[in-house]
C-alpha cells in the first residue's frame, strides 16, 4: 500500500498544488473589490480573475486594471484612462484626450473636477468610474502607476455568480 498510495495519491496532489501555484503566480489570480470606486461597472464585494500583463504595448484605454499604489500601499482596480505620452484634460465632467474628447458612458456619477496631466513614457493614469468617490490619479501625490507596478487585466466576474462573465 504505501508505494503505490504515494505514486497513485500523494503524488498527483503536489503535483496539482504546484501546477496551482505556477499558474496564479504567472497567469491568473483572483481579486475581491474593496471600494466602490468603480461603481456602477464593479460593486463592492465583486470578485474577478485576473490576467497577469506581460505585453503593455495589448493595453488600451478603458481597460480595466489592478495595479500596485505603492504610494496609498494598496492593490487598486481602476479604469486605465492615460497610456505613456498622452495629455489628459479633465474638464468638469468631460474628458480630453490629446485634445480628442472622449465618451464614458460608464461614468454614472461625474463630480466636476478640473485638472490637465502629461503622462510620462513607462506609467499610466488611472480613473475610477464612480468620479465623486474615486481616489485615483486626480487626487495622489504622483498620478502616475509605473508599468512594473500593473498586476493585471480584469477579465472575468466570478462572484456574484449572477453576474458571472466579462466587464468593461
Amino acid at each position: 500500500m504505501g508505494k503505490k498510495f504515494i505514486t497513485d495519491i500523494v503524488c498527483p496532489i503536489i503535483l496539482a498544488v504546484i501546477l496551482a501555484l505556477l499558474i496564479n503566480k504567472f497567469l491568473i489570480f483572483k481579486v475581491e473589490v474593496p471600494t466602490s470606486s468603480m461603481e456602477p461597472t464593479i460593486k463592492v464585494g465583486e470578485k474577478f480573475l485576473v490576467t497577469k500583463v506581460y505585453n503593455f504595448n495589448n493595453l488600451k484605454r478603458g481597460d480595466i486594471i489592478v495595479f500596485k499604489n505603492k504610494e496609498k500601499n494598496e492593490i487598486m482596480i481602476k479604469r486605465l484612462i492615460g497610456l505613456p505620452g498622452d495629455e489628459i484634460d479633465v474638464r468638469g465632467n468631460e474628458l480630453y484626450i490629446n485634445g480628442q474628447f472622449i465618451q464614458e458612458d460608464y461614468v454614472k456619477n461625474p463630480d466636476g473636477f478640473f485638472g490637465e496631466f502629461k503622462v510620462p513614457e513607462g506609467k499610466y493614469f488611472f480613473l475610477g468610474d464612480n468620479r465623486k468617490n474615486s481616489a485615483d490619479s486626480r487626487y495622489w501625490e504622483d498620478p502616475y502607476i509605473p508599468k512594473e507596478d500593473i498586476k493585471g487585466e480584469a477579465q472575468l466576474r466570478i462572484y456574484p455568480i449572477r453576474e458571472f462573465g466579462s466587464i468593461k
